[in-house]
C-alpha cells in the first residue's frame, strides 16, 4: 500500500463510529465561542474539524441540524455546571437550590455564546422534539431542586417558573451589560430564593 493510501486509511479510521460527528460538534462549539451564532456554518465547521466541506451533510440536516446537535452538547454542559455547583455547598434543600442557581449563572458567564444558543430555539422549529429531549435533563435538575418548596396543593410548575424566571432574567441582565464590566453581586438576588415556597406574612 502506498504512503498516500495509508494516510487516507488513517484519516478514515480517525472518525469512525460517530467520532466525526463529535469532532464537528466540538468544532461548532469553538466557532460559537469565537464568533457567536452567526459563525456557525457547515463549511466553517468542516474546516475547523479538518474535514471536507461535504462531511457535515452526512451527519446533520443542514445548519439547523448542526446547531441542534451543538445545543444538545450545550444542555449537557449546562446540567453538569448546575449539579457541580450544587454539590459544593451544604446539602440542605435551600442551599442546594441556591447552588443550582449559582451554577446556572456561572454557565451563563463562562459560556455566553453556548447559553445564548441553547435558549435561542423557538417552538416552531422542526427540531423542537430533539431539543426538548436534550433539554429535559437540565429542566429536571431545576424541578428536583424546587420540589421541596412546593406548598401542598400547588402546581409545581408555579414554583419552578418563579425560580427559573428570577435566575434566567438575572442571567440575561448580566449578559446584556446591565451591571457594567465589573463583578456582579449574586447574593442579593439569590437571597430572594429564601422566599420561594414561603407563605406571605399576614
Amino acid at each position: 500500500m502506498h504512503s498516500g493510501e495509508m494516510t487516507k486509511q488513517k484519516d478514515k479510521s480517525k472518525h469512525h463510529h460517530g467520532n466525526l460527528r463529535e469532532a464537528l460538534v466540538e468544532a461548532g462549539v469553538e466557532l460559537l465561542t469565537e464568533g457567536g451564532i452567526p459563525a456557525l456554518t457547515l463549511r466553517k465547521c468542516a474546516a475547523k474539524a479538518g474535514v471536507s466541506h461535504a462531511a457535515p451533510a452526512h451527519h446533520f440536516d443542514g445548519v439547523e441540524g448542526l446547531r441542534a446537535a451543538i445545543a444538545g452538547e450545550g444542555f449537557r454542559r449546562f446540567r453538569l455546571a448546575m449539579l457541580n455547583a450544587a454539590d459544593k455547598g451544604p446539602q440542605t434543600p435551600r442551599n442546594r437550590l441556591k447552588g443550582i442557581c449559582r451554577g446556572y449563572l456561572d454557565f451563563a458567564r463562562q459560556e455566553p455564546a453556548l447559553f445564548d444558543l441553547i435558549f435561542s430555539f423557538r417552538a416552531n422549529s422542526k427540531l423542537i422534539g430533539d431539543l426538548a429531549t436534550s433539554s429535559a435533563p437540565s429542566y429536571q435538575v431545576l424541578r428536583d431542586a424546587c420540589a421541596p418548596f412546593v406548598p401542598e396543593g400547588t402546581d409545581p410548575v408555579v414554583i419552578e417558573t418563579q425560580v427559573w424566571s428570577l435566575i434566567h432574567g438575572y442571567a440575561q441582565l448580566i449578559l446584556t451589560g446591565r451591571f457594567g464590566a465589573g463583578s456582579t453581586p449574586d447574593e442579593p438576588v439569590l437571597a430572594l430564593l429564601d422566599q420561594i415556597g414561603a407563605r406571605p406574612a399576614p
